[in-house]
């Protein structure tokens, strides 16, 4: 980032925000793209700042954050489930029910809940220009807290959908055959497509300040294509697995050694290692 950009940011932005620790807010990130071209150095410096207020964060804050997060994801396997149960069986299907994959990243992303998958990269940034040992403790800490806490999200809302009549029985069926269809993928299938998965919501996290007023339509574009190309996601996949899971239909094993592992790996791998390192590596010099 250029001396006038840096100068351009400070003199955009009141005081008494320059002194908080946490990120950025929506007005003030709205404030940079009326005032910046957001080259690739001037996003990075965005989503840094934000990864440093993530970091700040205390592990409570975090984890009811996590928490809301793991629950309103579940509402992706809800409304593929109402599409795939309500439409009829021809070639098309997959193109319309798939669509209701994005709700729940709608929820998350737009109510600012904390999902693992975009932590592969926001709080990696600052982590990265650092490169001292004991941030990586605090950045394996968030992802420790926010991790558990999404997946016991996950749990929860798998165990009110396989113990209550709160969906029908069509509905139900319908989230059953989604689940059951993404564990047809072997564990080396999970991993590779778990990585487009990583990638694509780094992606996601990396468009969101050139977003502008269209963050929504962005963030069902990028959720659609990895449910249209069956990539793993290690949070929305994990309420389709629990529920399998609890409904006796697979077993624990399974759950582990079978997704999660794999669909953890590959998201890191696609988040962090390739994404986050790579958007690194080009804005480096001017920053």
């Amino acid at each position: 980032m250029t001396k006038n950009d840096k100068k351009a940011i400070d003199d955009d932005t009141p005081n008494e925000v320059r002194e908080q620790q946490g990120g950025l807010t929506h007005k003030e990130r709205e404030a940079l793209v009326e005032h910046l071209r957001l080259r690739a150095a001037v996003v990075y410096e965005i989503i840094r700042v934000e990864g440093e207020g993530e970091l700040n964060r205390g592990i409570k804050a975090l984890w009811w954050s996590g928490l809301g997060a793991g629950l309103s994801i579940g509402f992706s396997a809800v409304a593929e489930g109402l599409l795939a149960a309500h439409l009829p069986e021809a070639p098309w299907k997959p193109l319309i029910d798939n669509l209701g994959y994005s709700v729940g990243f709608l929820i998350v992303i737009l109510a600012r809940q904390q999902l693992f998958t975009e932590n592969t990269l926001t709080p990696v940034l600052p982590v990265i220009k650092r490169r001292e040992f004991r941030w990586y403790l605090i950045l394996l800490r968030l992802w420790a807290v926010v991790l558990l806490a999404n997946l016991f999200g996950c749990l929860i809302f798998a165990g009110v959908l396989a113990y209550t009549d709160i969906l029908s029985e069509p509905v139900s069926q319908a989230i059953t055959q989604i689940g059951q269809h993404m564990m047809e993928n072997d564990p080396a299938e999970m991993f590779v497509g778990a990585i487009a998965a990583g990638w694509l919501i780094a992606a996601l996290v990396w468009m969101m300040p050139s977003a502008q007023n269209a963050e929504f339509f962005v963030i069902i574009l990028l959720t659609y294509l990895i449910a249209l190309g069956d990539f793993a996601h290690v949070i929305a996949g994990s309420t389709e697995t629990f529920f399998l899971l609890l409904t006796g239909r697979i077993g624990l094993e399974a759950v582990v050694l079978h997704f999660f592992l794999p669909t953890l790996g590959g998201n890191v791998v696609g988040g962090t290692v390739l994404f986050a390192m790579l958007s690194y590596a080009q804005v480096k010099e001017e920053i």
